[in-house]
């Protein structure tokens, strides 16, 4: 039996998807060249602009094509710093974000990270939001639902707080990381207060590769990628005409109730837990507030590399937390911000559930789970 519970990492292609991709590799045109090839083109890029931005209820124009999330988040951070006025010289941050917006806020010269207060399960603090917020704010950017412990964030409150401090100006902007809310999340940017908004394809059962900004109109962004007028003068380069499309389809194949039986089965699996793992420490909230597909737990003393690689043993595969830091030997720094506890923090597992994740491959790690720990505590002589 295989079983892949590593779908925050990325998502298995959709047949429907792939078909499109493969589509979308067969047109030959350039959509910047005036002749027939390039006018079809560009006719199926426009139409999958318009299906991404009625998902999130958007103007077309304000739909920007990138390469990935982690490019996407890139370029709010960056574009806005150098387009902000000079008195515009703070960025906040949460401790728990995805390093893709860490590391740019902490690169940026002439500007200070400002950081929010998280509690234990990952919530930041909505009047520490309010104090920190300042005329010197040029950007707020929080991550929709945390990636590694599924923390739905109050963005709609964070969005309102934020739009009673521009006082009738643009400042200061609002950027959410929505990569992994996007299928099972409310995505209507006008009700989240986004000015920017993130999200990618191989979050939602697309393709790897395309990921997307919403930028609202009249955001001041300068240029991320020089040389060309495409994607309004902001990302120069021949578009990923296939990644486009395919991104489009996954878009429309969005099961609007998938989240709720993802939900169940999460629940389900948290509830024999803790009879059957004792040991075992949940990550994040416990039930509300927290994404439906998201299992994040710990095993007191173990190490999350043996029991990855004793659960690929067993068909399953499984992540210990941000894929992007996968290879690192240091611990989570979601996990350490939370304050979790160093006899906790190298034994972390995340399962992620799917579409095609069924209650017997639940029923099956329930009944895995308990071996590999007992085997590798045997094995390292762990009491």
């Amino acid at each position: 039996m295989k079983i892949y519970l590593d779908n925050a990492a990325a998502t298995p292609m959709a047949s429907e998807v792939r078909k499109e991709v493969m589509r979308g590799m067969e047109l030959i045109g350039n959509p910047s060249s005036f002749n027939d090839a390039g006018r079809i083109a560009a006719f199926e890029i426009n139409k999958a602009r318009v299906t991404v931005a009625q998902f999130l209820n958007a103007h077309v124009e304000e739909i920007i094509f990138t390469s990935s999330g982690s490019e996407a988040n890139n370029m709010a951070i960056l574009c806005t710093a150098s387009k902000s006025p000079k008195n515009r010289d703070r960025i906040i941050v949460s401790p728990i974000e995805h390093l893709s917006i860490l590391e740019p806020a902490i690169s940026l010269k002439n500007k200070k990270v400002v950081y929010l207060k998280v509690d234990k399960e990952g919530f930041v603090n909505l009047e520490d939001a309010a104090a920190k917020i300042s005329e010197k704010t040029f950007l707020v950017s929080l991550m929709y639902a945390n990636n590694e412990i599924g923390t739905i964030q109050p963005i709609i409150k964070l969005g309102k707080i934020i739009k009673n401090s521009k006082k009738g100006g643009r400042y200061p902007l609002f950027h959410v990381d929505a990569c992994q809310a996007a299928g099972v999340l409310n995505m209507n940017v006008n009700s989240l207060g986004a000015d920017l908004l993130t999200f990618n394809g191989s979050k939602i059962n697309g393709p790897r590769g395309i990921g997307v900004l919403y930028v609202k109109k009249g955001t001041p962004l300068d240029p991320y990628i020089m040389g060309g007028g495409q994607e309004r003068g902001l990302r120069a380069g021949t578009e990923n005409l296939s990644g486009i499309l395919g991104l489009a389809k996954a878009i429309e194949l969005i099961d609007k109730k998938g989240g709720e039986r993802l939900r169940i089965l999460r629940d389900y699996f948290f509830s024999k837990l803790g009879k059957i793992v004792p040991e075992a420490k949940i990550n994040g909230p416990e039930w509300k507030n927290r994404l439906p597909n998201n299992i994040n737990i710990s095993i007191l003393d173990l190490d999350s590399e043996n029991m990855l690689l004793e659960l690929d043993k067993y068909g399953i595969s499984a992540g210990s937390g941000s894929a992007c830091t996968a290879r690192s030997v240091e611990p989570s720094h979601v996990l350490k911000a939370i304050g979790v506890g160093k006899e906790y923090l190298n034994g972390a597992l995340r399962l992620s559930l799917g579409k095609q994740t069924t209650k017997k491959q639940i029923d099956y790690v329930l009944k895995i789970l308990p071996k590999i720990i007992s085997n590798l505590k045997k094995r390292y002589k762990i009491v």
